[in-house]
């Protein structure tokens, strides 16, 4: 007979036997559904076994994945939660009703099933997928909110046919996959749309509007805004009619960021074309209170789902706040709420640990960062990070010194800051999940 492995045991063959992109970067990228499909099947389909929301976008599909999962568990559903990458712990990528998968489930798939997975080799992100599948449908979940990993077109997400699908923006990231162009990357996120299936679009331009508008046409999508019941695309930009009732749920959310205001507007607009659906397929009852539930789910988003990372704040006196927006579009946000928490403190100095992956546009974020802040230039545990002292020579302009580990540029910043200082985690998701276990919630 033999032996199982423990929990850490196939955390490791995880990572090994299927290289993972966090670790490896853009050789971990298989595109094209085949292996999807082989996974599907063998599991005998669990894709098809739960109804589904799919989320798809370069910036904010996380935080509108959780809101959307929260204002469904506030309506009394139970509801999964696929979600990538994770910050401290593997298992916050699948959830259900907030409550991380348990390690006996993740060993006790793996062990069941490691001849096949061995016989196909898929990435780890398409066995991380299937696992999540083959607990929403063993756990009989009402409903599941699942994010897209890379794109859309071409990953492994793509086999379901969900309820709704979301696209929340496009900027330029992961250039390498999807194309140099905002048009390019559009295509490839477009990709989710599907005909009979209503979309929300988050943000649009004038490069990426006439790529959706293209797909939805195709797929037989077009409509004009939620006021007709037949419509099937929806602008989330374009609502302005909501504006009223969104922006007061939204001036509640829990996650505080200034750039969540447009993530609301796509997360309120995606249940707003959800709910009739919700009601017509019987998964909700008509007497459930659609403003109550999502009031509650904006509200309480962080405690409902377990989200950690987006504009927390982490201690005060001094003030930490981290933040995982890494590349330009989000630092971009994460720079201006900077300055303005600034402006708010009267003697307040900005220290930033700061550490970036090496498939970024660094020298564009770099290029964004305040010049009236003192860096902790640092890199995480990833064989992608750029090395501090690298990071710190491409920012020559900026003042700051080189930290070999996460956790000491965190404690530098911490001794060298007063108390009115203010201390910002943040450019990748890897330096942040580093530094969430120094600060116990």
């Amino acid at each position: 007979m033999h032996s199982v492995m423990n929990y850490e045991e196939t955390l490791h063959y995880l990572y090994n036997a299927c290289p993972a992109f966090h670790q490896i970067g853009a050789g971990a990228y298989k595109p094209g559904l085949d292996n999807t499909w082989a996974l599907m099947q063998y599991l005998n389909n669990p894709h098809m076994a739960f109804p589904a929301v799919h989320i798809a976008g370069t910036n904010g599909k996380g935080s509108v994945s959780h809101m959307i999962a929260a204002s469904l568990q506030s309506m009394g559903l139970k509801v999964g939660l696929y979600t990538s990458p994770h910050l401290v712990d593997y298992r916050e990528r699948i959830r259900i009703n907030g409550q991380m998968i348990s390690r006996d489930y993740v060993v006790q798939f793996v062990d069941k099933h490691k001849a096949f997975l061995e016989n196909v080799k898929p990435s780890f992100f398409e066995i991380t997928m299937a696992l999540a599948f083959d607990y929403f449908a063993c756990e009989k979940v009402d409903i599941a909110v699942i994010e897209v990993g890379l794109g859309g077109r071409l990953d492994a997400t793509n086999v379901i046919t969900p309820l709704l699908s979301v696209i929340t923006n496009i900027g330029l990231d992961h250039t390498e996959f999807l194309g140099n162009t905002l048009a390019q990357i559009a295509g490839e996120k477009a990709g989710i749309i599907k005909p009979q299936v209503p979309c929300v679009i988050g943000e649009t331009d004038v490069e990426t509007m006439p790529v959706f508008m293209n797909k939805a046409d195709k797929c037989g999508l077009l409509g004009n805004g939620l006021e007709t019941s037949d419509c099937r695309l929806y602008f989330a930009d374009q609502c302005c009619y909501l504006a009223k009732e969104r922006m007061r749920i939204a001036a509640d959310c829990e996650l505080k960021g200034i750039y969540q205001q447009k993530n609301c507007q796509t997360a309120f607009v995606a249940l707003r074309a959800l709910y009739p659906i919700l009601v017509r397929e019987g998964i909700v009852a008509q007497q459930v209170g659609f403003s109550e539930a999502v009031s509650k789910g904006f509200r309480q988003v962080n405690k409902l789902t377990g989200l950690r990372g987006r504009w927390e704040t982490l201690a005060t006196n001094p003030t930490v706040i981290c933040d995982t927006g890494h590349n330009s579009h989000g630092i971009k946000y994460v720079v201006e709420q900077l300055q303005n928490e600034k402006c708010k403190m009267q003697n307040a100095k900005l220290r930033i640990v700061f550490g970036m992956v090496n498939d970024k546009d660094v020298d564009v974020v770099l290029k964004l960062l305040p010049t009236d802040a003192v860096y902790y230039f640092t890199q995480a545990k990833t064989s992608r990070a750029i090395p501090a002292a690298e990071l710190q020579s491409m920012a020559s302009w900026l003042t700051g010194k080189a930290y070999l580990s996460v956790k000491e540029a965190v404690q530098s910043a911490q001794k060298d800051a007063t108390q009115e200082d203010i201390i910002f985690i943040g450019g990748s998701n890897y330096v942040v999940g580093e530094a969430l276990p120094f600060f116990p919630l």
